[in-house]
């Protein structure tokens, strides 16, 4: 077993050892994250218009009423732009979390991990299904998929329990 690793035998030695990271801890990690992302997101978008890449000068478009291939500019250019957000976050989070760290920066910051069921450190294909199964957290109204953290005796919030991981403080 290695520094990184924290198996486990059984749920109560896990819950000796280390103890589960609360809804609180974790909605302030993804608050940095999401700072830390949109500070990137910004310097991306600025260097993608100072490339010219994209523009949203009127002078470049004319009139939007009568040029529909200026529309279909602008939509290609952002679209353009939310993927390589999807792409960058999904990196973000999957590398970050399969990593030594076990957690992206807002993680690492405030001192929780992501370990599987049995305290080991996940791969990055479990960090990808975590990731991408948070979109079905966000799917489900009033955020309670989220606040299953407050009343599960693991704290795992919904995309925890598809991906079969657990945050911990370390």
């Amino acid at each position: 077993m290695d520094s990184t690793s924290t198996q486990f035998q059984t749920f109560e030695q896990a819950q000796a050892s280390q103890t589960f990271a609360g809804f609180g801890i974790r909605l302030i990690a993804c608050i940095l994250d999401s700072i830390i992302l949109s500070i990137l997101y910004g310097i991306v978008f600025s260097i993608l218009i100072s490339f010219g890449l994209i523009s949203f000068s009127l002078a470049d478009i004319g009139n939007l009423e009568n040029n529909p291939l200026a529309i279909l500019a602008i939509i290609s250019a952002m679209s353009v732009f939310v993927l390589l957000a999807i792409l960058g976050s999904w990196l973000y989070h999957a590398l970050l979390t399969s990593s030594g760290k076990q957690g992206t920066i807002g993680k690492q910051i405030l001192g929780i991990k992501v370990v599987d069921m049995d305290g080991n450190r996940i791969s990055f294909a479990r960090a990808t299904g975590r990731y991408f199964s948070v979109m079905i957290t966000n799917l489900i109204p009033l955020f309670i998929g989220y606040l299953l953290a407050l009343f599960t005796d693991k704290k795992q919030a919904l995309h925890d329990m598809i991906a079969g991981t657990v945050v911990l403080n370390k």
